[in-house]
């Protein structure tokens, strides 16, 4: 190879290598793109939701433990639709784009968990220490979902996030409310992942281990 051959070379497999194309999904993202995912927000007319049923994996419930019902992994494409399609009105796409610009491109993976039968809201604990003393009860603490570990992997390189956090989730009605559950938020920077396939692994405090496979090149 020529000596002054090699210069260009080098200069052609670093723009490979840090180009958007050498990663799965669309990052970062181009200003066509952002357009495109305000304007699908802004149709309000379930796109999103159409969208989130692409990026989500639906479980069925265990024998015992926790029900891990849904992992969502939402690629900085699929959270700009849905930060559009919060705004009902005065939001253009000039607007959205100096938004996406001013930020850090991620990807959020969500775990959503539901109570069972089994591992309800309501724990029953004696009421003495002698045995046969009778049932009380108590309520399990808001904070619950701290008892479950989630973690992230492309192949057997795990992928640590940037930040973790959980929320309970209640249903509400004439009798107020009642905890029902809780949501587990991971938030990754979208470079982080450049393989096809990544694997979230769910770690309830009782009942099976849950493990999900997305097919992420599949996802915008």
């Amino acid at each position: 190879m020529p000596i002054h051959a090699r210069p260009l070379i080098s200069v052609l497999l670093a723009v490979l290598l840090t180009s958007p194309a050498s990663f799965p999904f669309s990052s970062p993202l181009s200003d066509q793109a952002v357009r495109e995912a305000y304007f699908l927000g802004q149709r309000h007319d379930g796109s999103f939701a159409h969208l989130l049923d692409k990026c989500s994996k639906r479980l069925p419930p265990p024998k015992s433990g926790p029900h891990i019902s849904a992992i969502t992994f939402l690629t900085p494409f699929a959270q700009l639709v849905r930060f559009s399609e919060s705004y009902a009105g005065n939001y253009s796409a000039q607007q959205a784009e100096l938004d996406h610009s001013a930020q850090e491109e991620i990807v959020e993976i969500s775990v959503e968990i539901l109570f069972t039968p089994s591992y309800g809201a309501v724990l029953f604990v004696p009421t003495g220490s002698r045995s046969g003393s009778p049932q009380g009860y108590r309520l399990r603490s808001y904070d619950f979902w701290k008892d479950v570990q989630a973690r992230v992997f492309e192949g057997d390189q795990e992928r640590i996030p940037e930040r973790h956090r959980g929320e309970p989730n209640y249903f509400c009605g004439e009798g107020g409310c009642t905890l029902i559950g809780a949501t587990l938020h991971l938030e990754f920077p979208a470079t982080l992942f450049t393989s096809d396939t990544v694997t979230v692994r769910v770690f309830p405090p009782d009942g099976p281990e849950v493990s999900v496979d997305f097919d992420v090149a599949t996802l915008r």
